[in-house]
């Protein structure tokens, strides 16, 4: 093993995370806003907006990643409408095509996702907001969208999780992120397995960092599984105030 190699082709990688990041972040952020919109058309019970969501989600849940990005990206100059539209200085750009096919074939699944978190939120905690005279609205923002995202975070950490494994395909369209790099360096090296160990082991530690963080954020959000305070320690922590107080 060229230790000396790894430690060049590692800083040279390094260089590519930002893209790979940036096209990551990006597509689930947005494909995030997409997959709400469609778990709620698919709740609506209006026929024309649940059977939207069922196509959308059949078409991108069944046809693979890659062929999108390639329908996006040679595909879409191929009609005059789109050359000559106010959209074409994005879809003309390689890395709008891969943003574009990565949020849209997230939010397919992350809608399955989020629409499992909104049906499992207890009817009894709507039933209680109707109560004290929330709006739909209030409702909605304040009782079923936290509780959804409590219930679909798990879930939704392993679509995020692919997510940034998906940036690899935009390498194919000529995006050099960790992967592309990692080609790059093959074909001028022919030291493909030295290099994949390298990108493999950057791609592992984004991840970790990610799942980290998420684990961070499901804590935050369930207060009520976290271990109760010893009541020794909650006496200890009491300011001295207090504890005169409750002397006299």
């Amino acid at each position: 093993m060229d230790w000396q190699f790894l430690g060049e082709t590692f800083v040279s990688l390094v260089s590519a995370i930002p893209l790979t990041l940036q096209l990551a972040a990006t597509s689930i952020a947005l494909g995030a806003i997409l997959a709400l919109a469609i778990a709620l058309c698919r709740l609506s019970g209006i026929m024309v907006l649940e059977w939207f969501a069922r196509a959308y989600v059949f078409v991108f849940r069944g046809t693979p990643l890659l062929v999108q990005i390639f329908l996006i990206y040679y595909g879409l100059g191929q009609f005059p409408e789109v050359r000559h539209s106010i959209f074409w200085p994005f879809l003309r750009e390689p890395y709008w095509c891969a943003v574009l096919a990565l949020t849209m074939n997230t939010a397919a699944y992350a809608s399955e996702i989020i629409r499992g978190g909104l049906q499992s939120v207890p009817f009894g905690q709507i039933e209680a907001a109707r109560a004290c005279g929330m709006p739909r609205l209030m409702q909605f923002r304040r009782i079923v969208l936290p509780l959804a995202i409590r219930q679909a975070l798990p879930a939704y950490s392993n679509e995020m999780i692919a997510m940034v494994k998906a940036t690899s395909l935009a390498s194919i369209i000529t995006l050099m992120e960790v992967t592309g790099v990692a080609a790059r360096t093959i074909s001028e090296t022919y030291r493909a397995i030295e290099v994949f160990i390298v990108a493999g082991a950057i791609y592992l530690a984004i991840n970790f960092v990610l799942t980290r963080l998420v684990n961070l954020v499901e804590y935050w959000l369930s207060p009520h599984l976290r271990q109760p305070v010893p009541h020794h320690l909650a006496a200890a922590a009491a300011p001295a105030s207090a504890l005169e107080g409750d002397a006299r």
